[in-house]
């Protein structure tokens, strides 16, 4: 079997894999179309519609260097979050934010990992081509909007969790349990980015289990490719009140174990048959991967505390259009 995958297809589909995952642009829908777009040799190396394409060994390393990348990010939430668990496990208890927290984040996983076990290969096969792929991705434009329109009128949805700028317990000690606790506006300028972190976390962990579970759900919709997976999950969140600031957080955390279990899940694929004689080209796109998302997670936790989905929107509309007439004419 001819691999074919060369280092520059790797560090190009690696680095555009890293952003577009976090962008809410939908990473597989690009994976899909721009390969196509280039055509020629690219478009044959990077099939993901081939059941035993080398690709899908490749896209394995990618998703993990994403979620590795996404673990650096927020280390110290995710530090407060299996705390919690912990907690809430030894303690047969669901009481503090942390604690709360984990366990809306391992409920709103399941429903798209069910769903992933059951229709990726099918969802994949099927619809991952170039057309049907910038089809969805044009939805993934309207999804946005959608969400962006309906939110301002939306004014009476009940949140998630509590609003950026409500006042909320921002822990100065070391613990949860005793410690002594200061009251913080998020954003606020004499609070630290720690600080400010911790109350998006503490306005989250607010919130109803099933408001977490709904925007969870969601990710389903990412298994269309050119539907975006932070996309479906913020236009849910901005549905159920959250900020931008929080939605696109909350995307974040909840895409973290999501990625990893995905990529970790077909680990076997990389080191079999399908990643013979391309472990190099893996290695190379993967870092390239994880330095593009690490660099995208902090670009988009500062652009959405200010800015919408609009702009993800219009080029999803576009890059979709121009894509499907272009294939249409090639």
């Amino acid at each position: 079997m001819s691999h074919g995958l060369t280092y520059p297809e790797a560090i190009v589909i690696g680095a555009l894999q890293g952003v577009t995952e976090l962008f809410p642009v939908s990473s597989l829908g690009h994976s899909v179309i721009l390969p196509a777009l280039i055509g020629g040799r690219w478009a044959r190396d990077l099939d993901v519609s081939t059941p035993e394409s080398p690709y899908l060994a490749f896209v394995v390393g990618l998703h993990v260097a994403t979620a590795l990348a996404l673990l650096v990010f927020f280390w110290r939430d995710w530090v407060r979050i299996i705390r919690g668990f912990v907690s809430s496990v030894r303690h047969r208890r669901v009481a503090g934010p942390d604690e709360r927290l984990a366990w809306m984040i391992i409920l709103a996983t399941i429903p798209v990992g069910l769903a992933g076990l059951l229709l990726e290969h099918t969802f994949r096969t099927v619809l991952g081509r170039p057309a049907p792929a910038a089809v969805f991705l044009m939805l993934n434009g309207l999804l946005l909007l959608g969400a962006e329109r309906l939110r301002r009128r939306a004014a009476t949805a009940e949140p998630i969790g509590a609003r950026a700028g409500d006042p909320v317990p921002v822990l100065v000690g070391p613990e949860d349990n005793g410690a002594v606790f200061a009251s913080s506006v998020a954003g606020g300028p004499a609070g630290t980015q720690v600080a400010v972190d911790l109350a998006s976390d503490r306005r989250l962990a607010a919130g109803s289990m099933g408001g977490a579970v709904l925007i969870g759900t969601a990710q389903i919709l990412a298994l269309l490719p050119g539907i975006s997976r932070s996309g479906a999950t913020m236009a849910a969140g901005l549905l159920r009140g959250l900020t931008h600031e929080d939605a696109a957080r909350f995307s974040f955390l909840l895409a973290t174990p999501v990625i990893l279990a995905a990529g970790v899940l077909k680990l076997p694929d990389l080191f079999g048959d399908l990643g013979a004689g391309i472990r190099g080209q893996v290695l190379v796109g993967s870092v390239a991967a994880g330095l593009s998302a690490y660099a995208a997670v902090k670009f988009l936790t500062r652009y959405f505390e200010t800015r919408t989905l609009t702009p993800f929107a219009i080029y999803c509309l576009v890059a979709g259009l121009v894509s499907l007439v272009w294939l249409s004419v090639a």
